[in-house]
């Protein structure tokens, strides 16, 4: 049946005028075998692709002009999970029943002389347009094959992340019976020696701006935050998932820009932070400055943070004294760390810069290259 809008009558001939040609008159090339009614032109096959990552029956307007409008609409799985969205519009669907092998040809005689879409299922149906192309170049050599117009229509479109559900699926299927065994024993424990490798991998991966591999090293880091986070949903008395995870950073973000996303003004990088920071004090509701520190990060980094943090808070200068003479190495260290910050340096950006520096001199020198 077909899905057509109901077609308006055809126009009723007029009464003859003076000069026109009546009934029986002889008319210009009448008879005559080159000027014959001219068979109907080709159909179309419509190709309606549409993304797993998007709701089923979320389709764009062009998608759906189309489908009421087609003489037929076919898909080759009646499981395809456009089917109960299409029906719910009013709009029938036949399952072709023939062979992987043997649809593009049924596909083209099907369209030969109407408009036809067909339901490019989940996994794209591989193969099946290079099929249809040999049967066009094949058909345009052969009489009285009629090749109709191919027209490839995306029904719905990937939005900006939405590759994430790919990870949610991958890691939910290595988690679950029947997956990864390796991965199905890890724990937040066990993976945590991973996670301070892949971030050290992106900080190196960011000095050395090799943006091959930062793509490939942000990756590693992004499997850390859905491992963990799958890892998560499974606890017994206090699951969350990636979606818990992420909701909370969205709110955050929302709450400590109050100048994007609020009534509070902030014009400089220096009043954001400061708004940041009176923000994330109120929230945590810290004793002390150095609340919130992680000890277990680099010295340096730790030494820096701490002084950073003791700056902010206005708490006057506490950095031990050292004596060189007694080589009290770790004061020294710690005043060298407190002087870069105050610089505006990274001391640990700044000593792994002077550590590969040192690591290039001493291949140059084991080559023979030394100046």
């Amino acid at each position: 049946m077909s899905q057509r809008d109901a077609r308006p009558s055809e126009p009723q001939p007029s009464e003859p005028q003076p000069g026109d040609a009546q009934a029986g008159d002889a008319q210009p090339g009448a008879g005559d075998p080159q000027h014959a009614e001219a068979p109907a032109g080709p159909g179309r096959l419509v190709l309606l692709s549409t993304t797993h990552r998007v709701a089923p029956g979320l389709l764009s307007g062009p998608a759906w002009r189309t489908l009421h409008t087609a003489d037929r609409v076919l898909a080759g799985d009646p499981a395809h999970p456009l089917l109960a969205p299409l029906a719910q519009s009013g709009i029938t669907a036949e399952v072709l029943d023939v062979p992987s092998y043997a649809r593009a040809r049924t596909l083209a005689e099907a369209a030969s002389d109407a408009v036809v879409v067909w339901l490019v299922g989940p996994d794209g149906d591989p193969g099946l347009t290079d099929a249809l192309a040999r049967f066009a170049v094949e058909g345009a050599e052969t009489p009285g094959v009629v090749v109709p117009e191919l027209e490839l229509l995306p029904g719905s479109y990937d939005l900006p992340g939405a590759r994430l559900l790919d990870l949610v699926t991958v890691m939910d299927r290595l988690r679950s019976p029947g997956g990864c065994p390796w991965d199905a024993k890890q724990t937040h424990e066990s993976l945590v020696k991973y996670l301070v490798e892949e971030s050290f991998e992106l900080v190196e991966a960011i000095e050395e701006e090799d943006r091959a591999t930062l793509r490939e090293e942000l990756g590693d880091v992004l499997l850390q935050v859905f491992f963990h986070s799958r890892i998560a949903q499974e606890h017994d008395t206090d699951p969350f998932s990636i979606d818990d995870v992420a909701g909370a950073i969205v709110d955050k973000l929302i709450y400590r820009h109050p100048h994007v996303f609020g009534d509070r003004d902030a014009d400089t990088a220096e009043q954001v932070e400061a708004n940041w920071e009176e923000l994330k004090a109120a929230e945590k509701q810290r004793e002390s400055a150095t609340d919130g520190v992680p000890l277990g990060q680099p010295a340096l980094a730790l030494a820096a943070k701490l002084h950073s943090r003791a700056r902010k808070a206005g708490v006057p200068d506490a950095l031990p004294d050292a004596d060189a003479a007694e080589a009290d190495f770790g004061a020294r260290l710690l005043r060298l760390a407190a002087e870069a910050q105050d610089a505006g340096v990274d001391p640990e950006a700044a000593l792994r810069a002077a550590a590969r520096r040192y690591r290039d001199a001493i291949r140059a020198a084991e080559s023979g290259q030394a100046d």
